[in-house]
């Protein structure tokens, strides 16, 4: 056993570097939270699809945290909303209320197809419409699911790191 820590401390911390910044400019909300954001998940009416790829982005693979994004509880505690699926007719108002809970400045980024645009369920009689019908969007990751890897490029366009 003392060999094993002998090894761990003469090897020291082994990770792969940091991919390089996301393309184009970051948000403007970005240099005001000062890389550090936390963010409020709200599952608006989804399948669940882009629940598994979010929770795989704060796992240990992804670790999302290290680029300064961190999931709470209470959405007066964030600065950030990660919507997923499309608005339903009995989520549009708790979103809206979840929307102004936040305390300013805020952000919301739309995760996938159905957020962006309604996806498989566009004109289902219960959808009230895509997550920018509802409140303002400043972030849309496209996909279905979206790969945790574009999911953290737009987590990183919030931090700015």
């Amino acid at each position: 056993m003392l060999g094993l820590w002998r090894k761990i401390r003469r090897t020291g911390r082994v990770a792969e570097p940091a991919p390089a910044r996301p393309a184009g400019e970051g948000l403007p909300a970005a240099a005001e939270l000062g890389g550090s954001v936390q963010i409020r998940h709200v599952d608006a009416g989804s399948c669940n699809g882009c629940e598994v790829e979010i929770g795989s982005v704060f796992g240990p693979v992804y670790d999302a945290e290290r680029y300064g994004a961190r999931l709470v509880a209470s959405p007066r505690h964030a600065d950030a909303l990660v919507v997923t699926g499309p608005v339903t007719r009995n989520m549009a108002e708790p979103l809206r209320r979840t929307y102004d809970a936040v305390p300013g400045p805020k952000t919301v980024v739309a995760v996938g197809d159905c957020a962006r645009n309604c996806g498989a369920f566009a004109g289902a009689y219960g959808v009230a419409g895509a997550v920018r019908d509802v409140v303002p969007v400043d972030v849309e990751i496209a996909g279905c699911p979206p790969r945790p890897e574009a999911i953290v490029e737009g987590l990183r366009k919030l931090t700015g790191r």
